[in-house]
């Protein structure tokens, strides 16, 4: 159990998208039934900004700012400066993701594009440090490195989708 738990802890990007995941099926779930695109992708935008920006920036925030050291030497760093800036970061993305819950496709759309510019720009620093410092700790080289790269991908297929069902839909209005 205990093994489970450093896992789960350790790769908080991934557990997030797995509770979100299972958070909008559960809603999905109790919907009535015929399912529309609509509701399908709202509970997964939703619940996608809710914990793979929201909770999951919000928990990066902590783990930075307060337990700085510990980060550090999971991802392969000596401890700087560096680290409260990442997590003073991480906390002004999270307030947007929790807020961007239950906004419209705009707002989400902000949430989604300065997380992701600073997803990939991570992916970029451990590719640089994989190359040049041979950097393969685990916080550097394995799931943290591999959902920087995935999910803003996910993050944007999720905010075209809902952007095509609100033209559809007002489009319908008209």
């Amino acid at each position: 159990m205990e093994n489970f738990t450093r896992f789960v802890m350790s790769n908080f990007t991934l557990t997030f998208l797995v509770i979100g995941l299972l958070c909008s099926l559960t809603v999905l779930s109790l919907n009535p039934k015929p399912l529309h695109k609509r509701q399908v992708i709202e509970a997964l935008f939703s619940y996608f900004l809710l914990f793979s920006m929201g909770i999951s920036f919000f928990y990066n925030f902590i783990m930075h700012v307060f337990f700085a050291e510990m980060v550090a030497s999971f991802i392969g760093w000596k401890n700087s400066p560096f680290q409260y800036e990442v997590g003073y970061a991480s906390l002004g993305f999270a307030v947007v993701g929790v807020v961007a819950f239950r906004q419209n496709v705009s707002f989400r759309a902000a949430a989604v594009i300065g997380p992701s510019l600073f997803l990939w720009g991570a992916a970029g620093g451990h590719i640089y440090q994989m190359i040049t410092a041979h950097n393969y700790a685990p916080g550097n080289a394995g799931v943290i490195f591999w959902t920087d790269l995935i999910l803003p991908i996910i993050a944007f297929v999720l905010l075209h989708q809902q952007y095509k069902q609100e033209k559809v839909g007002f489009e319908n209005e008209q």
